[in-house]
């Protein structure tokens, strides 16, 4: 599901910095359109739910007072 968010674009130096202001979330690229659409895929990235690069290990604890 697609969601809208807000954005601004401003220039430091040589490069355009995006930033979501919805989240705290930013990326840059040499024209204002890169720097948006890096913005775009940061905020892809960030929503992609997390996915293992190997198997969790699962361990057993005890708690409580002695």
């Amino acid at each position: 599901m697609k969601r809208p968010f807000a954005a601004r674009v401003w220039r430091e130096g040589d490069w355009y910095v995006s930033q979501c202001l919805d989240i705290d979330i930013a990326s840059q690229g040499a024209t204002e359109q890169e720097a948006l659409r890096n913005l775009n895929e940061a905020l892809e990235l960030h929503f992609e739910p997390p996915q293992a690069t190997r198997a969790p290990v699962v361990s057993a604890v005890e708690a409580g007072s002695a």
